[in-house]
């Protein structure tokens, strides 16, 4: 497959699930502004928080991140409200952050891609894509939040459902599927790290004893695993309850270690020599050391640094990637 193609698809995948967990992200915001009073302290996922992570995030290849985007500066953070946050980060297509940004970046992939992805992933995604340009948004931000980001999470899971019944099993539908992955664990890593407020576990791992009910709800809530932790975790949910939930449960597709190990299983479906490979090596040694730190229960550091050592690994996991599939796209061709 061509390195092109390759990153085309890999990024149709980031893209897609950027919009959908920007959208859960948001809406687990609203959430939270109807949980808790005025001024109430205990809100983890707040406007500020979900600013942080999306203008945290390094721009998609071609565009680089200027002052004026999301998170460029501490300063303007703290002038923002939410009136000017949900707009900002659902509706300016200036903003390549966006949830409309985002998808119609994955439509303009998926058109070029019309010869290798299926004719109904194409449609899913083009009604998709027709479907925002049909409402008024801005009117429907204003007066009902949920619809709008119940209408993008719907929308993506059907995608990713047609992908799944109709694309082939090759190179190509694993590259859209490492892509999906790795941007996946990546924001759920960022949720959980702004989710923990700064000095509120001095002390605290993944196996504390701190309890912060709210939080830990909107937290679940944010990322549509609400149902699946009751399921899997018979105890009131707490931040360190959920924080080991959401890093090490396998049986939670949405966690970071389920996202991981199908990362793995998509990079060794295309690597022609995915023993020697050094994005799949790294990422073997890393879902070793987060199951050993699983079984093993040693407080080992705060659940921040934790946090922050696993987005750090991911971060050199996604440049290796980079490096091995797609550097060889970006180099201009050479005219004899």
């Amino acid at each position: 497959m061509l390195a092109r193609i390759a990153q085309e698809l890999f990024w149709l995948g980031r893209d897609l699930t950027r919009a959908e967990h920007t959208a859960r992200m948001l809406d687990g915001a609203f959430h939270a502004d109807v949980a808790g009073g005025p001024g109430e302290r205990g809100i983890a996922i707040s406007w500020r928080g979900v600013l942080a992570v999306i203008g945290a995030k390094p721009p998609v290849p071609g565009q680089e991140k200027s002052d004026d985007e999301p998170g460029a500066s501490v300063p303007s953070l703290l002038t923002l409200s939410r009136r000017e946050i949900a707009p900002m980060l659902t509706l300016d297509t200036d903003n390549p952050a966006a949830v409309v940004s985002c998808v119609y970046r994955a439509r303009e992939r998926a058109r070029t891609l019309r010869d290798v992805i299926s004719t109904e992933m194409w449609e899913a995604l083009n009604g998709f894509y027709l479907a925002l340009g049909r409402y008024d948004l801005e009117a429907a931000l204003a007066t009902g939040p949920y619809s709008v980001y119940q209408e993008v999470k719907e929308r993506c899971a059907l995608f990713w459902g047609v992908l799944d019944k109709t694309m082939l099993r090759d190179e190509a539908r694993s590259f859209l599927e490492a892509g999906g992955r790795i941007e996946e664990a990546d924001m759920v890593l960022r949720m959980l790290r702004i989710a923990v407020p700064a000095g509120s576990l001095p002390d605290n791992t993944l196996d504390g004893s701190t309890t912060h009910e709210a939080e830990a709800l909107a937290l679940l809530q944010a990322v549509g695993g609400f149902q699946a932790f009751r399921r899997s975790v018979h105890q009131v949910p707490d931040l360190p309850s959920v924080g080991s939930f959401l890093l090490y449960e396998s049986a939670y597709p949405g966690s970071v270690v389920a996202a991981l190990a199908e990362l793995q299983a998509a990079l060794e479906t295309a690597d022609q020599a995915p023993r020697s490979s050094p994005p799949v090596l790294r990422l073997g040694r890393l879902i070793a050391d987060l199951e050993l730190q699983q079984r093993t229960q040693q407080p080992t550091g705060s659940l921040i640094e934790l946090l922050a050592g696993v987005q750090d690994e991911l971060g050199l996991i996604d440049h290796d990637i980079d490096e091995r599939y797609f550097t060889i796209a970006g180099i201009a061709p050479v005219h004899i």
